[in-house]
């Protein structure tokens, strides 16, 4: 009969197909169950009053166009809507993929066995293929697999979350219309079972069968696998189901009454103690004798190929004691709520002396043993023929040589020549070279009539009197039974450890040992070493779901790979975290040693001051804590490079990764709770703060740089990759709450599965630190409270006049955070002013283009000041009227105005505390950068001129990436940015006008410091005025500024001329605010004088 896995049996490979597809599904939905979106959870009360009216759960159903209408009715829900729809549609179209393909699998399944039903492959019927070994493997497996999707469904993705996720997706995507598609079928499959995987959930009614039931499977065809199961298994009392979720039949029995009695007599106490004390007693056996095998020199080659089968039994019996005891008294496999499983739970931690230390051992030594053994074969198995020829040469030639000393040719003391045992012996030595290694079983029967003969020949010939004939005749034999013994290794030894030594059962559980694995590292580092074979034993856990996605083809084989291989790196990397931690505790003594009790040496030293610098305790404390460091590295990096499944572990990449991963968790924390704020404190917490966090910074590099030649790293290196990391990633996920479609952890650049920047609940209305820093800057600069004096670089508070901060601050936020730090603050300030500038136009249009009396207004004022070139007659009536009907505006128009001015104003600080860092500390890179941007402009500027002359072409970044290099040195003007894109906007320079000459009587000029508030009750400073509106400006067409220059300078001269036909002595108080304004406007923008000029003479 032809092979059921023959690729040209279609039988065979169509199920074994299946089976693959459903060892893929399985995986992808393990590797999905990580990714769930927080939002679908609404687990917290601020998620639901956001999201609770556009998430929905199947509900949605019963009358979807209610619920449409609902959102309809809202355009702010509409609007979130939408912006969940593009944060999220990627990650629910995946989930839904994978729902998709369960349910695709159970109908190819169905498939399947219809066309086995109606004859489709020929001589092939369900009897006939569940007859076959390998046919009822596959057909048993499909069925389970399928059982296993559904119920690692129901646990690692709740029924309300599936709910509403497909829902998302039937109301986000536009494949939901298809024809093709099977919607329906899925929801009916998928909805909510009313299961928790909460512990002491109740179990719904009639759960899993009904659960079971939603899509049909053939009953003959389950009927018949249970029947041939039944004569096939034996069942423990605690089953692992699929790569170690474990079931305890006890509790999954319970509403069947057949199985349960079954199962009682082996829940029967005294059948449960007898169990429990026999793996007491084996376990403990098995421990001693694993211990001798383990034993320096004790396996060598001949002893292991003597004793295969002796090796193969305490290895079978060490992993039975394992599997049944960690199984069995694993908290997950019981209900703390069921008295009786809690009663055999005890039962059998008292029977069986359960230690998990001495279990943790006994698996220890188990997979060293194994390791070993498996290794020797390995080795033994390549050099299989190589050896078997070398011992067969040997044999021979010893025949030959004693021919030779019977023949009386070589000399030998006292033997006399003898034909007949000349003969016999060159016969034996052609014997020897007959035996032919590809027929082992022939070789090794004519292999032991050798030895035989070899031995009779001694005995009768009577040889024995001659030593050195009797020793050729022991090497011959000796070498004969090593021929035996060679011949008899076999791969069917590897496969049967393989099988033998299986811990997939174990692939969540381990996680239950990693404590004490992680406290026997910290006390001794070489237990690495060991731990090497188990995490290799752990791994070929990974057959499991690989066998049948291998011999099917699949092209699935290289991501389940990488997902089952990932998550056991993963867990390699969490038990050996214990050594980096440990690093961390020692280094932070080192650091308060160094800081606070050994006092520096200076350069000139009196020799009677000498002892008082020795400080012999702490500094041998300090080289015992380095010591201790460089153990722990030692210990790390004693483990090989290791291949677990598809990823290769470096172990000197892995103790990197570890030190990288403890430095962001502690660096993270510090930032974090150091820079967290009370906005009631008086003077403000900004700079004590922000030097206490720069001690500790500091602390951090110094012991970084102290440490790095000790663990072989490269310190300074890894200190600015991962700090710029940590800030960097705080930056955007503050910008986040700014940018309507999000970047998720998983989409981001900065954040790492294996080395992970830790999230911190939020404190305040600030995500991260770097927000809450912003906002405090914000707070204490507050141009309502500050008056910022532009020549000092200095805020001065309005009523008390005095200092609030000065420029100091972003010198402190430098040596504290960084240029990454300054960096990110300027980046956040930038979405700070995109957000108050579209809140800007949004008010426009309300408090402005849609209110006739402002328009009517406008439109009077623009009808008696045309053209702008001319003198308005009666100047201060017009102005001041229309100043007076638009006063209701000017409130909010103000706000918004000095909010922009003042974040320009500390984007300005930032970037020339950057600049004067880069000039200072990389003076070249200053100058390459100034030099190439100036470059760049005259080329641009040369093309426009000649469009013939080369330019940067759309798809070259060079100019986004100089971009960010010269904000980096702060080689940019912050006031020259367009912010956001605009349209035309009607009256827009003359309401501008109105505003400015509005502000204008709330100041008043001081000869030292310029324009300043004249009441601290109206506040109004002049810098974040000017750059406010100067930035408003930007954002449009020229044209809007020339216009609203011209209306300043046609102000300034009628204002003049009025006063001058009125012979007023002194020049108004609004004229030199408007001048100033103007001197000002030119001083930020760097504009020839002639601008103001024209504006002040048009």
């Amino acid at each position: 009969m032809l092979d059921f896995l023959a690729e040209n049996n279609l039988c065979g490979q169509a199920i074994l197909r299946i089976v693959s597809c459903g060892n893929a599904i399985i995986a992808e939905l393990l590797r999905l169950s990580e990714f769930i979106p927080a939002v679908f959870r609404l687990k917290d009360r601020a998620d639901q009053q956001k999201y609770g009216d556009i998430i929905f759960d199947f509900s949605y159903f019963k009358g979807p166009e209610l619920w449409e209408s609902k959102l309809e009715a809202k355009p702010e829900l509409q609007d979130l809507d939408e912006e969940f729809r593009e944060n999220n549609i990627e990650i629910v179209t995946r989930f839904y993929l994978a729902f998709q393909s369960v349910h695709k699998y159970i109908v190819d399944l169905n498939r399947y066995l219809d066309d086995l039903n109606e004859g489709v492959y020929i001589q092939q019927t369900l009897e006939t293929v569940l007859l076959n070994e390998d046919g009822k493997q596959l057909l048993c497996e499909a069925l389970y697999l399928y059982g296993v999707m559904l119920l690692v469904i129901d646990q690692k993705i709740e029924g309300e979350i599936r709910e509403r996720m497909l829902v998302s997706y039937y109301r986000y995507s536009a494949a939901r219309s298809s024809a093709d598609s099977n919607m329906d079928d899925i929801c009916k499959l998928l909805r909510s079972t009313g299961y928790s995987s909460q512990p002491g959930a109740k179990r719904p009614p009639n759960y899993p069968e009904s659960y079971f039931q939603r899509v049909p499977v053939n009953e003959t065809f389950i009927s018949m696998v249970i029947g041939r199961l039944r004569s096939d298994d034996i069942y423990n009392q605690v089953i692992s189901i699929y790569m170690g979720i474990t079931v305890n039949l006890a509790d999954a029995w319970e509403p069947y009454k057949a199985a349960k009695t079954a199962l009682n007599n082996t829940l029967d106490l005294s059948n449960v103690k007898e169990q429990a004390s026999r793996y007491a007693t084996v376990s403990e056996r098995v421990r001693v004798q694993v211990q001798q095998f383990l034993k320096e020199g004790y396996l060598r080659e001949e002893m292991v190929l003597d004793n295969i089968p002796r090796l193969l039994n305490c290895l079978r019996d060490c992993n039975v004691a394992i599997r049944w005891l960690m199984l069995h008294t694993a908290d997950s496999a019981y209900d703390p709520n069921n008295k009786r499983l809690r009663q055999i739970k005890d039962q059998i931690l008292t029977d069986s002396k359960y230690n998990p230390k001495i279990l943790f051992q006994l698996l220890l030594d188990t997979a060293q043993f194994e390791f070993i053994l498996k290794e020797m074969f390995k080795q033994m198995l390549s050099e299989k023929q190589a050896k078997w020829e070398h011992y067969k040469k040997e044999g021979s030639e010893r025949m030959t040589e004693l021919a030779d000393v019977f023949s009386g040719v070589k000399p030998l003391t006292r033997v006399e020549k003898n034909e007949n045992l000349q003969a016999w012996f060159r016969e034996i030595s052609k014997q020897i070279l007959s035996l032919n290694y590809d027929d082992s079983t022939a070789a090794g029967r004519k292999t032991v009539q050798l030895i035989q003969a070899l031995e009779e020949v001694q005995e009768f010939h009577q040889l024995e009197s001659n030593l050195q004939v009797c020793q050729f005749l022991a090497d011959t034999r000796k070498f004969l039974h090593q021929m035996i013994r060679t011949i008899n290794i076999k791969e069917e030894v590897l496969i049967t450890m393989q099988i033998v030594g299986d811990l997939s059962f174990a692939w969540q559980l381990i996680d239950s040992f990693t404590s004490i694995m992680q406290e026997s590292i910290r006390v001794n580092p070489s237990m690495v070493t060991k731990l090497r074979a188990t995490f290799l034993k752990l791994a070929s856990a990974l057959d499991l779901p690989l066998l049948r996605i291998n011999q099917a083809n699949s092209p699935d084989l290289l991501s389940v790979s990488q997902y089952y291989s990932g998550e056991l790196v993963s867990y390699v990397r969490k038990v050996l975290q214990i050594i980096p931690e440990s690093m961390f505790t020692s280094l932070l003594k080192i650091i308060k040693l160094q800081t606070h009790d050994i006092i520096e040496v200076p350069t000139r030293l009196d020799k009677d001051k000498l002892r008082d610098y020795a400080q012999l305790a702490p500094r041998y404390e300090v080289a015992k804590l380095t010591h201790a460091i460089s153990i722990f590295t030692e210990g790390i990096l004693m483990m090989k490079t290791t291949l677990v499944g598809i990823i290769k572990v470096d172990p000197k990449q892995l103790l990197e990764d570890g030190i990288r991963k403890e430095l962001v968790k502690r660096v993270a924390f510090a930032l974090h709770r150091g820079l967290i704020f009370n906005p009631r404190a008086k003077p403000s917490e900004l700079m004590p703060k922000l030097k206490e966090l720069g001690a500790t910074m500091d602390g951090f590099h110094r012991s970084f740089e102290y440490i790095q030649d000790y663990v072989n790293i490269y310190g300074l290196k890894i200190w600015q990759e991962e700090v710029s990391r940590i800030i960097n990633y705080n930056v955007e996920q503050e910008c986040n709450n700014f940018l309507r479609t999000k970047i998720q952890d998983w989409q981001s650049m900065y954040q790492s599965t294996h080395i992970p920047i830790p999230k911190f609940t939020p404190v305040d209305e600030s995500v991260t630190f770097i927000g809450r820093l912003c906002r405090e800057i914000l707070r204490i600069t507050d141009p309502k409270m500050t008056c910022h004096i532009d020549q000092l670089n200095t805020w001065y508070d309005m009523k008390t006049h005095q200092e609030v901060t000065s420029s100091r601050l972003f010198s402190e936020i430098q040596t504290t955070l960084g240029t990454f730090g300054l960096n990110g603050l300027d980046r956040l300030l930038c979405f700070m002013i995109v957000k108050e500038l579209q809140n800007f136009l949004s008010m426009f249009q309300k408090i402005i283009l849609r209110d006739r009396t402002v328009q009517e207004t406008l439109k009077t004022l623009m009808n008696a000041v045309s053209p702008l070139k001319s003198i308005v007659a009666n100047s201060n009536k017009i102005y001041f009227s229309a100043i007076a009907k638009t006063q209701k505006i000017w409130t909010a128009y103000l706000e918004a105005i000095m909010k922009v001015g003042q974040m320009q104003i500390l984007r300005q600080q930032i970037a020339n505390e950057l600049n004067y860092s880069c000039r200072f500390d990389s003076k070249h890179l200053a100058a390459a950068l100034e030099n190439l941007n100036k470059a760049l402009l005259a080329d641009i500027e040369a093309h426009y001129q000649d469009p013939s002359l080369p330019y940067p072409k759309e798809d070259n970044t060079l100019l986004y990436e100089i971009t960010a290099y010269l904000e980096a040195a702060g080689i940019h003007n912050p006031l020259n940015k367009i912010y956001i894109t605009t349209k035309r906007l009607p009256y827009f320079p003359v309401v501008n006008f109105l505003f400015l000459i509005a502000q204008l009587p709330k100041l008043q000029y001081n000869k030292n410091l310029g324009m300043v508030c004249r009441k601290a009750a109206d506040p109004v400073d002049w810098p974040p005025l000017v750059l406010g509106l100067l930035t408003l400006l930007k954002q449009f067409h020229s044209r809007y500024t020339e216009q609203f220059l011209a209306l300043i300078g046609q102000f300034i001269r009628s204002t003049v001329e009025q006063c001058t036909s009125q012979k007023m002595p002194e020049m108004p108080a609004d004229v030199v605010g408007a001048l100033l304004f103007l001197e000002d406007y030119v001083r930020y923008t760097k504009l020839p004088r002639r601008v103001s000029s024209r504006a002040r003479t048009i």
